[in-house]
């Protein structure tokens, strides 16, 4: 408790409020950094807040990589020539890119724009010339222009300018320019109104940037729209005009060859690990592939990235496949990395008889992390190397006694990946012909290239995968695919680790893989998610660089779109209340047509029973009227949808508890005359069916987030996830409903059939209910 206080005043010492000192505290990488920062910056002179606020951003952004150089950053901040975020963000991408490399101070105080500085004198010039430039929209849009991108243009031309600087700038010439808001600047713009577009310098036309390949503001309603009016990759065959290619003397005789085989196509693979279920995340990575491909007349492979045996299972290859086809694609062809071990092999040999690759003998445990210690096998014979491949190969040495590492250094840092290790596990399609397996690094790119994929379109976290992708391939002289990367999707409220899902499911939390509250794709279809729904919604979520971690409701909200034009109405009870017509005027039942749609009727009818016993929801009852209750009271009537009738209470029967047990009514027709404030929906001789209502399984937005939920995930479930109760149905409904319908049971929701259903009892699934609550979000 005591170092706690003591931590507290270090840290209040820079300046930080006890709330964020005390905040700062729960994370202990970010603490211990910040300590040591603070230690070494109090050597160099007094912190001032200013400086306290570079210091902490230091603490909070330095990589593990790299943190060894914290007290060489620390002295610059403290001696104020890294005097802005800016200027200390690119010492650590300088150091990123020169880990455990001598440092040449003259070439990292030239990249961190130490000692120039950026006159205000240079600023108003710079606003002025970006405004007069645009001077013509911006008379015409006044405030409601965007002037974000405009600022950044001047940021771009003024590197090292304070942000601060340039927007008080543009503020007082657009005040000038403008003069003072009037009512019309207030106003929400058109929705027609574009945002503006800067023109690009010349020099920035002959490169098309990794960054620009996303749309800078989403909004598709639809993944063809996405894909054809708001993502700009590289045309076939152009992959050297993309940042970051490495050209050789080959490239343009490979891409040659490379439009030769491929017809000039676009050709993407969408290539998942057979070791689970695919989840949400997957959705936008099938989307982008499948998607990516079909908007330009291209095609895309399913492949399975089976170098795993371990982990690998029959059904999630066949689950893989199904949900692919459940979001509307077809892939052009099924492919494994399996399918090319020989080629794989082969190619490793090549790269040891080249001198980019060795066999290792550290275990694993000592190459773990990201500043493992150099191996002691590095420089070893080529000979050597190649007869102890072929050892491992053949099965002479034991699993974790060796590892093919290759000779490169991977953007975060890591140096010399592993390429192949040894497991005596039999493999799912190739049995124990080999012993020996390629990891995601080596098989990757090389079965890109094999399959002669135009846009090896992956997640962000693969960047720092990106050197050695286009490293290998080109080491190997054979045809260099470009890779592009997206942001990730993830969704509060839930887990998508393998891993953690299996624990839940054998902790009992949810059934299997396919329980509707979790966000597998399996689960998300049988809560009675439609595959549009999710289609659509990724479209909105667009392709950009940034991760993106949504609320459920949005995702809910694009179900509801689907849902309301394509799931027929129902009428269902679900805490059913008795009620008896004392003067029904029929000695039967009767039917009743009911249209499917409201007003749609091309889409068809359905008949219901209306007998003398009926049944309604027992919140349309209030014995005591409240303001603005509109249903059933002993004063007021209510009508019947479809019935048109008029309710209106004579008696109401109690048990000796004095629950409500039945109300007796008189019914008249409805009419102008006779109009109640408000119609109701009901069941007459109903069917039951077991209904199940689902909540979010967890109480945070993330359950894996140690600050809000320490005790771990297992200890955040919500406990009112899950109720079942037994529903009275529309009897039509039992002849209709199959696994996986979907209906909107009127004023109440929209449900799925679940497979759990048999010709005996129906199962319903609630999918969302008709609004969102705003008690969630």
């Amino acid at each position: 408790m005591v170092e706690m206080e003591d931590d507290i005043k270090l840290f209040q010492s820079i300046g930080l409020s006890e709330q964020k000192a005390k905040e700062t505290l729960k994370n202990k990488q970010v603490s211990n950094n910040l300590k040591l920062t603070i230690i070494e910056a109090n050597k160099y002179g007094i912190i001032t807040p200013e400086v306290g606020i570079l210091l902490y951003h230091l603490a909070s952004k330095i990589k593990n990589q790299i943190s060894d150089q914290l007290p060489f950053i620390a002295k610059y901040i403290v001696e104020k020539k890294l005097d802005t975020i800016q200027r200390v963000d690119a010492a650590l991408s300088f150091l990123l890119n020169h880990v455990k490399k001598t440092i040449d101070v003259s070439n990292f105080e030239k990249e961190c724009g130490i000692g120039i500085v950026v006159l205000p004198e240079e600023i108003e010039s710079e606003v002025e010339n970006v405004l007069n430039a645009h001077k013509a929209e911006i008379l015409e849009k006044r405030y409601h222009l965007n002037v974000g991108p405009l600022m950044q243009q001047v940021r771009n031309n003024l590197k090292w300018a304070d942000g601060k600087e340039v927007k008080n700038e543009f503020d007082v010439q657009m005040l000038v320019l403008l003069g003072p808001k009037v009512d019309s600047d207030f106003a929400l713009p058109p929705k027609t109104v574009k945002q503006t577009k800067i023109k690009k310098p010349e020099k920035e036309k002959v490169e098309q940037k990794n960054v620009t390949a996303v749309n800078e503001k989403v909004g598709a309603q639809t993944i063809s729209e996405l894909m054809k009016t708001k993502v700009h990759f590289h045309k076939p065959g152009e992959n050297y005009k993309t940042e970051g290619y490495i050209v050789t003397p080959s490239t343009q005789k490979l891409l040659q060859e490379h439009l030769k085989i491929t017809g000039g196509r676009v050709r993407t693979r969408f290539p998942p690990e057979p070791n689970g279920i695919l989840h949400i995340g997957h959705a936008k990575a099938i989307n982008i592939n499948f998607g990516y491909a079909a908007a330009h007349d291209g095609i895309c492979y399913l492949r399975y990235d089976d170098t795993n045996p371990e982990k690998e299972e029959e059904k999630f290859f066949v689950g893989i496949r199904e949900m692919v086809e459940w979001l509307g694609y077809k892939p052009a062809k099924i492919t494994h990395s399996s399918d090319n071990f020989q080629q794989l092999y082969e190619w490793a040999v090549k790269l040891i008889e080249k001198g980019f690759a060795y066999v290792c003998h550290q275990s694993s445990k000592e190459i773990k992390g990201f500043n493992p210690p150099p191996s002691p096998w590095r420089d070893r014979p080529i000979s050597e190397s190649l007869q102890l491949f072929q050892d491992m190969k053949d099965g002479l040495l034991e699993e974790g006694e060796a590892t093919l590492r290759m000779k490169v250094t991977l953007e975060e840092g890591k140096q010399d990946p592993v390429a192949y290790r040894i497991k005596y596990t039999p493999h799912h399609r190739t049995g124990d012909q080999w012993c020996i397996y390629p990891t995601y690094d080596f098989t990757h790119c090389l079965c890109d290239s094999i399959e002669h994929i135009t846009h090896s379109l992956c997640t962000k976290e693969f960047q720092s995968r990106r050197s050695s992708y286009y490293w290998l391939c080109n080491a190997l002289d054979i045809y260099c695919p470009v890779q592009w990367e997206y942001g990730r999707l993830n969704v509060s409220y839930t887990v998508v680790s393998k891993r953690k899902i299996a624990k839940l499911i054998e902790q009992g939390f949810v059934a299997d893989w396919d329980d509707p509250r979790l966000f597998t794709l399996t689960a998300l279809r049988r809560r009675g998610f439609p595959s549009e729904a999710i289609n659509n919604f990724c479209a909105q979520m667009g392709v950009t660089g940034a991760q993106a971690v949504v609320d459920p409701a949005v995702l809910e909200a694009c179900v509801r779109d689907v849902l309301n034009v394509t799931a027929a109405r129902h009428m269902v009870v679900l805490d059913p209340l008795k009620i008896t017509i004392s003067n029904f005027p029929h000695e039967n039942h009767v039917k009743l047509s009911v249209p499917n749609f409201p007003n749609e009727s091309e889409k068809g009818q359905h008949d219901i029973v209306f007998n003398k016993l009926v049944y309604i929801e027992a919140s349309d009852f209030k014995e005591k009227a409240e303001k603005d209750f509109r249903r059933l009271t002993p004063n007021q009537s209510v009508g019947l949808k479809h019935a048109g009738v008029v309710l209106t209470v004579k008696e109401i029967e109690k048990d000796s508890s004095g629950k409500i047990m039945n109300i007796i009514v008189k019914q008249e027709p409805a009419s102008e005359s006779n109009k109640p404030k408000a119609f109701i929906h009901w069941v007459s001789n109903p069917v039951l069916a077991s209904v199940r209502l689902y909540e979010r399984l967890f109480k945070h937005k993330n359950p894996e987030d140690s600050n809000e939920v320490p005790n771990g995930f297992l200890s955040d479930i919500n406990p009112s996830n899950k109720k079942e109760i037994v529903g009275y149905i529309d009897a039509s409904l039992m002849n209709l409903a199959k696994p996986f319908d979907k209906f909107q049971f009127e004023r109440i929701g929209f449900f799925s059939t679940d497979p759990d259903t048999t010709s005996e009892k129906l199962v319903f699934n609630r999918t969302v209910t008709l609004k969102e609550d705003s008690g969630k979000v």
